[in-house]
């Protein structure tokens, strides 16, 4: 047997000779004592994976399916070209029937229902007739009259409390690349809304107008267009310092301008264009409900594909935070949703704050909103924070996904493609979880929205897909477990 060669001893006293150059990894106190003694150190960020998650992990790395399986869906989420094409009404789009609701986030029973879903639930029940008082209505849910599913079940998302019941109308987006669709609500504004969890008379007023006037008036005008590319305006409202999630204002404004002259071209009285469009022009929000479908009608075309671990949901109810992954089925992995942490309106305490709740997290899956906040200084001021950690936000999001988005670029990084493709074992590898900013809902059904802010999803959502992933991969000999 030959022996291993070993260094000489005049490379050893060459490396001893030299300037010493340390990489360090860990706490400062080691970094700090280097330098004062003139060392030269080269700061490492690297931190031990998510407890539990180790061998989950290098089993998946070891998947020869994953590599070609997080390719395709990152392809398939870029690739996506959404477009307005429609309005319907849940019934006639979801098949819902009476007495049938969707809501945000992962399934949930009425008795683990967080104040503001009651709320809607109660206001989505007098809307359709199916009880006359709150307190009839509250009856009928406890004792099993209802039945409830997630919207993401239903090619749906819908904000903050996304009820959805079957007489409302919906949105229809059509993703061109790949024939999906996806649906929203309408957004009905700010303040006392249903999506807040209020369910007060001026609530049902306005949803009964907005089924009556604004959604025929909305099908006219797309009517007219044939179609409204989602995905231009995107691209656009990111140049004009919208991140989409929570500062939607020159997406809305796009929208107003796309449809103000079919409007006036569809015969409609006049005064009930001048309707239309002055609640629109009046909500900021607007096009928040345009973007969430769009956003889920990318990501839809990325699921079912064995050994990704990427991220096609991430979802909020009120009490959970979960998310979905390509490689697991329709199967949620949840955690306890967080309450969001930023500004809170005049009169309002921590203690009235709600968990984070909602569908809209949907565009952080797409590669928008906490994860484009770059993009969007002035959204920091309304969450509570600087321009800098805005800037903080987006970067960090780009050590825990897989692409840079060739269609929707971030101006002040120098056009750089904002962070997309959410990598749930790269969340797991550095413990970094996705950057997701907020309304806040008052956590009394019926206060509305007291708030907004960022808040932390659970890595224990993370955690739990990666196990449930690994458990799916093959076995070294070929077997699938």
């Amino acid at each position: 047997m030959t022996a291993s060669p070993t260094p000489s001893h005049g490379a050893a006293d060459a490396l001893l000779a030299g300037r010493p150059r340390v990489a360090a990894a860990g706490i400062d106190l080691l970094s700090t004592s280097l330098r004062d003694q003139g060392v030269d150190v080269l700061d490492v960020e690297w931190r031990p994976p998510v407890e539990g998650t180790g061998p989950a992990l290098a089993r998946i790395a070891a998947d020869p399916r994953r590599a070609e399986a997080n390719r395709t869906a990152v392809e398939r989420i870029v690739a996506a070209e959404p477009h307005w094409v429609g309005v319907s009404t849940a019934a006639e789009a979801l098949g819902l029937e009476r007495g049938q609701f969707l809501h945000a986030g992962p399934p949930i029973a009425w008795e683990a229902a967080s104040g503001p879903l009651r709320g809607a639930l109660i206001g989505a029940m007098l809307l359709e007739g199916l009880a006359s008082t709150p307190e009839e209505a509250e009856a009928l849910a406890e004792r099993g009259a209802i039945e409830l599913d997630s919207c993401h079940h239903h090619r749906t998302v819908g904000p903050m409390a996304g009820v959805v019941s079957p007489s409302m109308p919906v949105l229809v987006v059509e993703n061109a690349a790949f024939g999906n669709r996806a649906h929203a609500t309408l957004n009905e504004g700010l303040g006392k809304v249903l999506r807040y969890g209020a369910f007060g008379p001026e609530v049902l007023e306005r949803l009964r107008w907005m089924a009556a006037v604004l959604a025929p008036a909305m099908a006219a005008a797309v009517g007219r267009l044939g179609s409204l590319d989602l995905r231009a305006i995107e691209v656009q409202a990111l140049q004009m310092g919208d991140e989409l999630h929570n500062r939607n204002r020159a997406g809305s404004a796009l929208v107003v301008r796309a449809l103000v002259p079919p409007l006036l071209e569809a015969g409609l009285d006049g005064s009930t264009v001048a309707d239309v469009v002055r609640f629109i022009n009046g909500n900021e929000h607007f096009f928040l409900n345009l973007g969430m479908p769009a956003a889920k009608s990318a990501t839809d075309p990325a699921r079912d594909l064995p050994g990704s671990s990427v991220v096609v949901a991430m979802a909020r109810n009120g009490t959970e935070f979960g998310i979905q992954l390509s490689g697991t089925g329709d199967r949620w992995f949840t955690g306890p949703a967080q309450v969001p942490q930023g500004l809170l309106f005049s009169g309002y305490g921590p203690e009235d704050a709600n968990p984070d709740i909602g569908d809209s997290t949907i565009m952080e899956t797409a590669g928008l909103g906490g994860f484009a906040m770059a993009a969007a200084p002035a959204i920091v001021g309304f969450i509570g924070g600087r321009a800098a950690d805005a800037l903080a936000a987006t970067r960090s999001m780009y050590g825990i996904t897989l692409a840079e988005h060739p269609h929707l670029r971030i101006p002040v990084l120098e056009s750089r493609g904002t962070p997309v493709g959410i990598d749930a074992t790269l969340v797991a590898r550095t413990g970094t979880v996705p950057v997701v900013n907020t309304g806040i809902a008052g956590r009394v059904a019926g206060t509305g929205q007291v708030g907004a802010g960022l808040v932390t999803p659970p890595i224990s959502a993370f955690r739990d897909a990666v196990l449930a992933l690994a458990e799916l991969a093959p076995e070294p000999d070929g077997a699938v477990a």
